[in-house]
């Protein structure tokens, strides 16, 4: 029976500005970056920090984010880049647009820490403020996904089904053309997030740790349904991805922070990023 409707992919996600190559993932990537860093700019600012905090902290989480994100992919599928017939070089190399965000995350709070240490800065605020940040950028970059025709569940024939070229097939799935966007539904669900973490914080006044592990414990859940749709090969353990476990594991640890740190608000704390005002700041608002 053939599909009246369905989302076609790109016929392109390459192009060459002379000798250089644009890829489509990484301006998906680095347009996610750059919304992020900028919505959590903003809520910082806005909660009373000060301003060029956030891009400073996110000098050093960006790229050490980058680092663990690549890792991750290595670690989770090593048999790509070790034993015969693989080239170690290829760990290095990104044209194969994976990333594991997993390792980023890891990565990256290890590098605001770090930054926030520095600086002199909390880190309990800069984590509330960027937990929607975090929400909108995976969103945005969810779409490099489509560009490279990957990230896709079983064949669907809904209006919404994505199109995927023959050489983009699972193997065994070559007679089949259109597949569940699980790209699009994580990108749904990260905007659903991000929008949870901002009503949450002012709805209870949480704190920017409890923000950033409501955060968490959300991307885990929505994490966890994608990897359960997807096609492509993964490491299994006890009949479950790899993927799927440390999601179980993220839930879980950002689920018992939330239940230990109960306490933590009261009404009028400052909520989910907030930094406390200079009292002449706070006295032109009485």
């Amino acid at each position: 029976m053939p599909v009246l409707a369905f989302l076609p992919s790109p016929s392109r996600a390459l192009w060459h500005l002379g000798p250089l190559p644009v890829r489509a993932y990484a301006l998906c990537l680095v347009g996610g970056i750059v919304l992020g860093v900028w919505v959590a700019s903003r809520r910082y600012v806005r909660a009373g920090g000060q301003p060029g905090v956030i891009l400073d902290i996110a000098a050093w989480a960006v790229p050490c984010g980058l680092a663990g994100a690549r890792l991750y992919i290595v670690i989770t599928n090593y048999g790509r880049y070790f034993g015969s017939g693989h080239d170690l070089l290829g760990i290095i190399q990104l044209s194969d647009a994976t990333l594991g965000f997993p390792g980023a995350l890891a990565a990256g709070s290890a590098g605001a820490w770090f930054a926030c240490r520095r600086a002199g800065v909390k880190l309990a605020p800069v984590a509330g403020a960027a937990a929607p940040g975090l929400a909108f950028g995976l969103a945005l970059g969810c779409w490099g996904n489509w560009f490279s025709q990957q990230l896709y569940g079983r064949p669907s024939s809904l209006p919404w089904a994505v199109e995927i070229a023959p050489a983009h097939r699972v193997a065994g799935y070559e007679n089949y053309a259109t597949f569940q966007p699980a790209f699009l539904y994580e990108c749904g669900w990260y905007v659903l997030t991000g929008v949870l973490v901002i009503w949450a914080a002012r709805r209870f006044l949480l704190t920017g740790d409890r923000a950033f592990a409501l955060w968490l414990a959300a991307y885990a859940v929505g994490r966890y349904g994608a990897e359960s749709l997807t096609l492509d090969f993964a490491h299994h353990l006890f009949g479950l991805r790899i993927n799927q476990w440390v999601m179980a594991l993220v839930f879980a640890g950002a689920l018992g922070y939330l239940y230990l740190t109960r306490g933590r608000w009261h009404p009028g704390r400052p909520a989910a990023g907030e930094v406390s005002r200079p009292a002449a700041a706070q006295s032109r608002h009485i």
